[in-house]
């Protein structure tokens, strides 16, 4: 998925058209929430390798607050698309796959 296509801040949308590939709005919100949640895991893992580089037990307080290689790594990762705009743009386009599970008819309810 291409992040610069991904609008910068939430529009509205249609709720029929989320609704419509799954033909429940909940399973579409599941869907996206899950993704979403993927997406900033994967965000908050590359932004914590990247700041580890800096990490150092001997700096103060004032140091740290003064690397400015640091500081601009941060500051791209806060104008990056939301992860739940970049999840709804993948469901959107047809990008995101996903299954349902399958309930077992003859099961006894438990």
């Amino acid at each position: 998925m291409d992040k610069k296509k991904v609008p910068g801040n939430t529009i509205t949308r249609d709720v029929k058209n989320l609704a419509a590939p799954t033909g429940n709005i909940y399973e579409s919100v599941v869907i996206l929430y899950k993704r979403a949640n993927q997406i900033a895991a994967a965000e908050k893992k590359e932004l914590t390798k990247k700041l580890e580089d800096f990490k150092n037990e001997r700096d103060t307080l004032e140091e740290q607050f003064e690397n400015r290689e640091q500081i601009e790594i941060s500051k791209f990762y806060e104008r990056q698309p939301k992860p739940a705009l970049v999840a709804i743009e993948e469901f959107e386009e047809g990008d995101l796959e996903y299954r349902m599970a399958k309930h077992d008819e003859d099961a006894p309810a438990q």
